[in-house]
């Protein structure tokens, strides 16, 4: 189902039928402040393993991040983190960044890494954040690739999909997507290092 969801003020009927979707165990594209995302219930195992699958990757390798509503929502979700972290994504958030903290143990297993971290975003975009809100819970989110060779991110969501409807159950189209992905920032040793710069600019709060 292609759905057209207004990008600034989110019909609550159109809301409530993603997160029934997602609570059936659903997979939905979506918008976000950078690139359209892919994403389930964090607590769907099996929609987790199929969204790896329909993106061509290994579960046990792949660093999938998850979308939070607040940060308040992120603390139900990781370690306690130092004041100046704190206040770093206090200032940047919500915004194109994707931070990279220790987990706790309400991080279900599959998104775990090795290194017990998880990625959090949380976008500054209406739509999911409501999606986020009224679900209650986090949403896996994964980047659309285009298969073009010059751009990598499909920003059209009528094109996104025409190439995805056979494999997700509601694509949202939230007006057209950015191209360019989220600033990656790993924090989990106390330091702030940048390990992908995308669109946020993170030295401009440093």
């Amino acid at each position: 189902m292609l759905l057209r969801i207004h990008p600034e003020n989110p019909g609550q009927r159109h809301i409530n039928m993603v997160v029934e979707c997602l609570n059936d165990g659903g997979i939905i594209i979506y918008p976000t402040d950078t690139v359209y995302g892919m994403g389930c219930s964090i607590f769907k195992p099996k929609s987790v393993e199929k969204i790896a699958t329909i993106k061509g990757l290994n579960l046990k390798k792949s660093n999938f991040s998850f979308i939070c509503a607040d940060l308040k929502h992120i603390s139900d979700y990781t370690k306690p983190f130092e004041n100046h972290i704190y206040r770093l994504m206090r200032k940047t958030l919500p915004g194109p960044y994707t931070f990279i903290l220790n987990a706790n143990n309400n991080v279900p297993k599959l998104f775990q890494s090795k290194k017990k971290t998880v990625g959090i975003r949380v976008p500054k975009n209406n739509i999911v954040t409501e999606i986020v809100t009224q679900l209650g819970n986090p949403i896996l989110t994964t980047s659309v690739h285009d298969d073009d060779d010059v751009l990598e991110y499909t920003t059209d969501p009528e094109l996104i999909y025409e190439k995805f409807k056979n494999q997700v159950d509601i694509v949202i189209n939230g007006g057209y997507g950015d191209n360019e992905a989220s600033t990656v920032v790993d924090c989990t040793s106390g330091e702030i290092m940048v390990l992908r710069q995308g669109k946020g600019q993170i030295e401009n709060y440093l």
